[in-house]
């Protein structure tokens, strides 16, 4: 009878806690979504890998040490081959080109020796931006070259002076034609040919091509002729506004980059110059130093195209400087004697019947003028 009483009992509790289970689980079943929705998300692990770095701009040729380099964590998924990660690969080389600071350094942009240097190009072609070229101006003149001020990293702008004259457009020569005298035809009584004869005229007041003028006293019709050649017509305006210059004079050759890298290197020797007893006292030697006659210029491709057009048709170019760091665009009106006197208000100099008598060096200079 125990017994059974015992088994009721465990019946019942095994029915209670399956009851319980299944209560648990209906709620668990029928919670709110945004709670799950509010539940904190776990944090990402990235992978970070430390890669090498320059943290201040270097030059081509550079060598790289400690100093110079440094170490920054980048995402494995953003770091790809050729990249260093040991800071040893990298000291002991130098920069193939130059480079700003916070660049990751690959093996493309350094070089073991300086032979490899010299292979990679000149140093003018890595100063020229993408997408432009250097062009090279001669300016004979120092006040063309703003006496020789400009140096490499200066912007400047180009001033282009030009000459016209009045061409015939069949002949394509300057004007006025010169006049040719036609005779004939006439008939050869041996071949029975008919020639025409054409005579030119060689003296330049009778031999070009004038115009008739109304005389206004006499009222009779005159024929006029120039009394010399052709005047040009000078016109000046600015066609480059700001343009860098690359260079001041000659580049140096590949055997003058070489020998000075050469005595760069050469240890300074301690040589006690000899007086020579003979050597005038009075006269110091001083090295003679050639002005530059060249300038080289960074400029558009279509710019290049029209400076060498300019340059070949006998254009006079002109150069003025601008302001460090002024980018301002400006715009001029091209020069000519009309927007001179219109501009500047120049009156035309009335014809007046006297005149200053200019004074020679033979001639006494007045007491009251100063000398």
């Amino acid at each position: 009878m125990r017994r059974g009483r015992v088994f009721f009992y465990l019946a019942a509790i095994l029915l209670l806690g399956l009851v319980a289970a299944f209560v648990v689980f209906q709620r668990m079943s029928q919670s709110n979504p945004s709670d799950l929705a509010n539940a904190p998300e776990p944090t990402p692990i990235i992978d970070l890998v430390s890669v090498v770095v320059v943290t201040q701009p270097i030059q081509r040729g550079a060598l790289l040490d400690e100093t110079i380099l440094g170490m920054v964590d980048m995402p494995r998924d953003v770091v790809f081959e050729g990249m260093f990660t040991d800071m040893a690969l990298v000291v002991g080389r130098q920069a193939k080109f130059d480079l700003d600071s916070g660049l990751p350094l690959t093996a493309s942009m350094l070089v073991d020796t300086a032979d490899q240097l010299s292979s990679t190009g000149s140093l003018a072609a890595l100063k020229i931006p993408r997408g432009k070229v250097a062009i090279t101006i001669r300016v004979e003149f120092a006040e063309d070259f703003i006496s020789y001020a400009p140096r490499p990293g200066d912007h400047v702008a180009v001033i282009a002076s030009m000459r016209m004259v009045d061409l015939d457009s069949e002949f394509q020569t300057a004007l006025p034609n010169r006049v040719g005298v036609v005779t004939g035809p006439s008939s050869n009584p041996e071949t029975g040919e008919n020639t025409i004869t054409i005579q030119v005229e060689g003296d330049v007041s009778s031999g070009v091509l004038g115009r008739t003028e109304l005389d206004p006293i006499l009222n009779e019709l005159t024929y006029i002729v120039p009394s010399e050649a052709q005047r040009s017509r000078l016109v000046s305006q600015i066609i480059l506004y700001d343009v860098e210059v690359l260079q001041v004079g000659q580049f140096q050759l590949i055997e003058e980059e070489e020998l000075a890298a050469e005595q760069a290197n050469m240890p300074v020797q301690d040589v006690t110059p000899v007086e020579d007893p003979n050597a005038p006292q009075d006269v110091a030697a001083q090295s003679v130093i050639s002005p530059p006659q060249v300038i080289t210029l960074i400029v558009n491709p279509q710019d290049a195209v029209a400076i060498n057009y300019l340059r070949n048709a006998g254009a006079q170019l002109t150069l003025v400087l601008r302001s460090s760091g002024d980018d301002s665009a400006f715009s001029t009106e091209a020069a000519t004697m009309q927007f001179l006197l219109d501009v500047y208000n120049i009156p035309a100099p009335a014809k007046l019947p006297y005149a200053i008598e200019p004074v020679g060096i033979d001639q006494p200079v007045d007491e009251f003028t100063n000398p």
